[in-house]
């Protein structure tokens, strides 16, 4: 299969040509227009908004469907502190499930990629990341030495750039440690929101280092991302396990 990586493509066209398998991974597809195309069994996952197909704009049928199929998904739509609090409880719970259903399967399964994904363990590292980012850094203003995890997961696009926040891209810690390390970042999160009042939630808030420092964040939008991270990542978590549970091949780097 032919690589493409780190090329400009923007305002290339593509007429008469075969990309039956193609794989596009963090690439920016803003503004493509497709006419004429063949489109079977693909699988688009992604921030999508304005995909019109056939005239149809697709965002809102997705999202009726998603919340339809996940209730606790519905409630990242209330961002009031009460809103907040509950959406917490019922992703905790929601992960809480998912941990008790990876210790029941095949010692390793938390270091498997599927399709070049993130592992299970990698996911929870991620997820510290990115609570250290928008809770501690964001919401909190906390500044010191250790706001970051050492072993946490930063987004691949700061990946290059995460020891410049202290982060150990060698990192190797064990599952029971990333396990323990990521129920100490819910609960940070949890008390957050306990004490968080209506006042403080609207009071601005600066975005961790991988974001357009110009952008304008409260404390409860930061928290809100929290949770936000929380339900998209365990989406993409269980839909791994259920591959991994119905036999798909890992990744190379996994074996």
């Amino acid at each position: 299969m032919r690589h493409i990586e780190g090329e400009d493509l923007r305002g290339a066209h593509f007429r008469g040509v075969d990309m039956s398998g193609a794989q596009f991974r963090e690439a920016v597809l803003n503004g493509v227009r497709m006419r004429g195309v063949e489109l079977v069994d693909a699988d688009i996952d992604g921030a999508i908004y304005g995909l019109r197909v056939n005239g149809v704009e697709v965002a809102p049928l997705v999202e009726a469907e998603l919340n339809r199929r996940h209730p606790e998904r519905a409630l990242l739509q209330d961002r009031t502190v009460a809103g907040l609090r509950a959406a917490l409880d019922a992703y905790v719970q929601m992960w809480e499930s998912t941990y008790e259903r990876v210790a029941s399967m095949p010692a390793g399964t938390v270091d498997v990629s599927v399709d070049d994904e993130w592992s299970f363990a990698q996911t929870l590292r991620h997820l510290v990341c990115c609570t250290d980012g928008w809770l501690r850094w964001g919401a909190q203003g906390r500044r010191d030495a250790d706001v970051f995890w050492p072993a946490g997961v930063p987004h691949s696009q700061f990946s290059s750039r995460a020891g410049s926040i202290g982060i150990d891209p060698a990192a190797a810690p064990s599952y029971a440690e990333v396990l323990e390390v990521r129920r100490q970042r819910v609960q940070e999160v949890r008390d957050v929101l306990a004490a968080l009042t209506p006042e403080e939630a609207g009071s601005p808030a600066a975005p961790p280092p991988w974001m357009d420092q110009s952008e304008p964040f409260t404390v409860g939008k930061c928290i809100g991302v929290v949770l936000s991270e929380e339900w998209e990542h365990h989406s993409f978590a269980t839909r791994d396990l259920d591959l991994i549970d119905a036999g798909a091949a890992p990744s190379p780097e996994s074996t």
